[in-house]
C-alpha cells in the first residue's frame, strides 16, 4: 500500500508570511495542532504547530499579531512521497517521532498522513505497532 492510498490530500495551511494570529484562528478552528506552511506558490517551507506558538512566540512576549508564521514555524521538516510505502512512512514517523507527516511531490504539499491515517488501515500489523510505540515514546527515555 502507498502513502497515496491512505494520505488526507485536502489539507489546511497558512501561508509564511501571516501572521501567527491568523494561524491560531486556523488551528483552532479546525481542531488541528499544526499547520504546513507555505509560499505563494504552494511549496512546503515548514510547519507551525501549537507548540510553536507558545515558546517561539509566546513565551518571549512577542504579540502574535506583529509576529509573521515564518518567525516561528519548525523550518526542518521531514516528508514522504506519494509513491512511498505506508511500512516506510510509518517508520519515518516512529524514527522521528512525528504524529503527522506531510507529504511533497516536487517541494509541493499534496498531503498528510496522521497517526490516524494509519490507524485507520485494515489491517494493524506488527510494523503499525511498532511505528505507534515510536511516536508515542518519551525521547528522555530512549
Amino acid at each position: 500500500m502507498e502513502v497515496q492510498e491512505i494520505m488526507t490530500a485536502k489539507v489546511i495551511t497558512v501561508g509564511q508570511d501571516e501572521p501567527v494570529t491568523a494561524a491560531a484562528r486556523l488551528l483552532r478552528r479546525w481542531n488541528l495542532g499544526a499547520l504546513p506552511v507555505t509560499d505563494s506558490a504552494g511549496r512546503l517551507r515548514g510547519v507551525l504547530t501549537d507548540r510553536d506558538i507558545v515558546l517561539r512566540c509566546l513565551a518571549l512576549d512577542n504579540d502574535p499579531a506583529d509576529t509573521r508564521v515564518s518567525e516561528v514555524m519548525s523550518r526542518a521538516v521531514v516528508t514522504a512521497r506519494p509513491g512511498d510505502s505506508v511500512q516506510s512512512a510509518a517508520a519515518l514517523m516512529a524514527r522521528e517521532q512525528l504524529r503527522r507527516l506531510p507529504v511533497a511531490e516536487n517541494g509541493r504539499l499534496v498531503g498528510m498522513v496522521t497517526a490516524c491515517d494509519l490507524a485507520r488501515r485494515e489491517k494493524l500489523d506488527a510494523e503499525f505497532a511498532e511505528a505507534m510505540r515510536g511516536i508515542s515514546a518519551n525521547p528522555a527515555r530512549k
